[in-house]
């Protein structure tokens, strides 16, 4: 059982550190949507990933739930998984404790539609990814789907037309009458009010969550359609209660419930939506967050190194997402793509961790970060295009340079200070064709930019 409870209540910046030094952490989805792999009775699933297959192909209920008794994740191994984060050089794992299906990956007394009553595994799943978490030195975050639930009666459902699942001959049919039941598409949806399930499935098992697991560092929710105010404050009166000290996000209730990140989906900002307040985007290395047999659209190693270079100089965090295979391994291309991550991270880290988004004016050939000291400020510049000419030019930049060095080997660099900022003598090639960071450290303070007090981020998809 937790001892949370007695926990101190920390400021917001007290509660923030950690998450503002780690800047990279591992999304997990995963749930029965991975048995049926983005397919269901022979259709491949039109749109959306695959984790939404029960509302996107309407599956009964009856149906849906009969596939978790082949749901067996025989070959989970929650120590694995997490060193596989924590290799990569991720400092926090979030893991869909229950997705919109309503399928709970923990013992919950609040429902049975949860993995050890309707699966063969019969075995909570949080409960070694705790420990594994718990052995590594990674915090442990989880997903809650608090408002949408298509499994357990009452929950909310987002209204989707068949066409994006697949051209069921009854279209009309099913599309006039999702529209006339909140998107609800079986009956046996709605033998209860939105209201009870709220109060019998959402606020335990929440409570559930925070009061068996120990620590638990971030509360991620998800899509509030139909939610209330009320519902939203009873949510968040447990996580005071039992785990005060934990981050949530944007996604509880709008307006009234900001949380404390907010949360671009498969999108960086750019500079003109940053606004001061903390974020973090999450997005998939393929295109879909569930596991879908048929979806190699793999983004490169270099792109998703280069993606965590760009959100850290803008200040954000990278929540980068695996959609474990129904036997719960990781697929072998996220596996490859997480080591090369990993191998970049143990040379070039400290341009990524605790550093503070660039001060300068944006370059055109990398991006840069910075740690302020009292004594003075390091810039991190990691250079994405080497030039050619061998000169590297930081514009704008007019403090007196104390050093530079290459990260890669630690060879000192020759530096000029001219009225167009500081140029910097590299070596004919670059140490990494993906990114080469050089430690910049500046005399004085920089002044930094000022963000744009109108800036508008966009969260991103809510589904």
């Amino acid at each position: 059982m937790n001892s949370v409870s007695a926990q101190q209540n920390l400021s917001k910046d007290e509660r923030m550190k950690w998450w503002r030094e780690a800047r990279f952490g591992m999304f997990i989805h995963f749930g029965v949507y991975a048995q049926l792999a983005g397919e269901y009775n022979g259709h491949q699933q039109a749109r959306g990933g695959a984790e939404w297959i029960f509302n996107r192909m309407k599956i009964p209920v009856a149906e849906y739930k009969a596939v978790a008794k082949q749901f067996d994740p025989v070959k989970f191994d929650a120590d694995a998984w997490v060193k596989t984060a924590k290799d990569a050089g991720m400092k926090y794992l979030i893991i869909t404790a229950k997705h919109h299906d309503g399928f709970a990956l923990f013992d919950s007394k609040a429902s049975d539609w949860d993995i050890m009553d309707a699966s063969p595994y019969r075995k909570d799943l949080l409960k070694p990814l705790a420990a594994a978490c718990k052995k590594y030195g990674v915090k442990l975050g989880l997903y809650y789907s608090h408002a949408q639930d298509w499994g357990n009666p009452g929950g909310s459902a987002a209204r989707k037309e068949m066409r994006e699942g697949w051209p069921n001959p009854d279209s009309t049919k099913i599309d006039n009458y999702t529209r006339e039941h909140k998107g609800h598409w079986d009956p046996a949806q709605e033998t209860r009010s939105f209201d009870e399930y709220i109060d019998k499935v959402s606020v335990p098992q929440v409570k559930e969550l925070m009061t068996e697991y120990g620590d638990i560092a971030v509360l991620w929710w998800d899509t509030p359609t139909n939610m209330t105010d009320e519902a939203a404050q009873k949510l968040q009166d447990v996580l005071k209660k039992y785990q005060p000290n934990i981050i949530t996000n944007d996604r509880l209730k709008r307006p009234n419930f900001p949380g404390d990140t907010k949360t671009p989906e498969q999108k960086i900002p750019d500079a003109s939506e940053l606004d001061g307040k903390d974020w973090e985007t999450c997005m998939t290395m393929n295109g879909t967050w569930g596991y879908r047999k048929s979806d190699n659209k793999w983004k490169s190693s270099e792109t998703l190194i280069r993606n965590l270079v760009d959100i850290a100089s803008k200040g954000g965090n990278y929540l980068l997402n695996v959609g474990p295979k129904p036997d719960g391994s990781f697929p072998q291309e996220s596996i490859d793509r997480l080591k090369a991550m990993g191998y970049w991270m143990k040379v070039n880290s400290e341009a990524i961790y605790s550093t503070k988004a660039n001060p300068l004016e944006a370059v055109t050939w990398g991006r840069i970060t910075c740690k302020p000291s009292k004594n003075g400020t390091t810039l991190y510049l990691s250079v994405f295009d080497w030039p050619s000419n061998g000169q590297l030019v930081v514009p704008g930049l007019k403090n007196k340079v104390s050093s530079a060095l290459l990260l890669a080997g630690g060879k000192s660099l020759k530096t000029n200070l001219g009225t167009n900022g500081v140029t910097i003598t590299l070596p004919s090639q670059a140490p990494d064709k993906v990114a080469s960071v050089i430690k910049l450290e500046v005399q004085g303070q920089i002044q930094a930019k000022s963000l744009n007090p109108a800036g508008k981020m966009k969260t991103g998809e809510l589904d």
